[in-house]
């Protein structure tokens, strides 16, 4: 289920860190600090790695979705992002 920015601003601090997962991609991880951090995992020449966006909200919803779609689109290329 895709998130909202409601969803995200709602989004208790835990004894632990814990993911918001969004359509296709992105996540976000809520620390018990409170902050808010973008993350994208994927597989380039099978290996796991990952990107990082940014924190919320200095990197919006928006932003992070079109982050995604455009590392997804270098993937496609067969480059690492």
């Amino acid at each position: 289920m895709p998130l909202s920015d409601l969803s995200i601003r709602k989004a208790k601090t835990r004894e632990k860190a814990y993911k918001l997962y969004d359509e296709l991609g992105p996540y976000l991880i809520v620390s018990p600090s409170s902050s808010r951090l973008w993350r994208m995992k994927f597989k380039h020449r099978g290996l796991e790695k990952r990107l990082s966006f940014g924190s919320y909200p200095e990197v919006s919803l928006r932003d992070a979705r079109k982050l995604r779609d455009d590392a997804r689109e270098v993937f496609a290329e067969g480059k690492d992002a």
